[in-house]
């Protein structure tokens, strides 16, 4: 979790009671950007519902204006265990080896690089907006890449929390936690999420939304039907509604 996420877990009176952004509410954090790098940064997080991570190691050489495609590219490092003593994968609340049984006082750990991309379709209006930001020199070379942004994370941060605040956004809060969250790069993620399932709530609705965030667990997917509200509604008003 990061400091710019979220205050200490109580609900305050100027919190919003849903844990979400309406698009409108987006629309208007973009308006209130100061520059088009910053304006491009929000409808990106929005409009391709991508990770920060991601929006930031974008390239332009990923963009296909022809074909209207943005490649994400997702690097995850993992921590992988094994045992002293014969070298076996080890699980992280292991005590004993599976294999030699010996007791597991210290363990070796190996940091694996997986690497996955996957390819997303973009809106005209954004790729008009991505064109007009590359013709007007705004990438950033680095390490021999142009970046499109060339930004660090805690500035991105920064950029989307200024914009709530001039917007006049209310923060937003997590109904079972109680944890009030200021306005920030993962919520226009949830954002985009809580669109696409209100729009279409089908199995195959909910696969492709998978796909297209990158979720590896399609429980991780399907917890936005629980944040939009609208399932729990349906059936409890279901429960009470008169039948002919």
């Amino acid at each position: 979790m990061t400091p710019h996420d979220y205050s200490p877990s109580y609900p305050n009176r100027t919190a919003r009671t849903k844990a979400y952004l309406e698009p409108s509410e987006v629309e208007s954090l973009e308006k209130r950007a100061s520059n088009l790098r910053d304006r491009l940064l929000i409808r990106l997080l929005f409009h391709l519902g991508c990770r920060v991570s991601e929006a930031l190691a974008l390239k332009v050489q990923d963009i296909d204006f022809n074909q209207g495609t943005v490649v994400i590219q997702h690097l995850k490092c993992r921590v992988r265990l094994s045992c002293h003593m014969c070298g076996a994968r080890l699980g992280a609340t292991n005590v004993f080896c599976s294999k030699c049984g010996g007791r597991i006082e210290t363990s070796k750990s190996e940091e694996q690089l997986h690497r996955r991309q996957r390819v997303l379709p973009i809106d005209s209006d954004t790729l008009t907006l991505l064109k007009e930001y590359v013709r007007r020199g705004g990438p950033v070379v680095r390490d021999g890449k142009r970046l499109i942004f060339g930004i660090n994370r805690h500035r991105a941060w920064q950029v989307v929390r200024d914009c709530g605040e001039r917007a006049g956004l209310a923060r937003l809060i997590n109904r079972e936690t109680g944890i009030v969250h200021n306005v920030s790069p993962h919520r226009l993620r949830d954002a985009f999420a809580v669109h696409a399932i209100k729009l279409n709530d089908t199995g195959d609705g909910l696969r492709l939304l998978q796909e297209h965030l990158g979720h590896q667990s399609f429980n991780t997917t399907a917890k936005y039907r629980k944040i939009s509200g609208t399932e729990h509604q349906e059936w409890y008003q279901k429960l009470w509604s008169k039948k002919d």
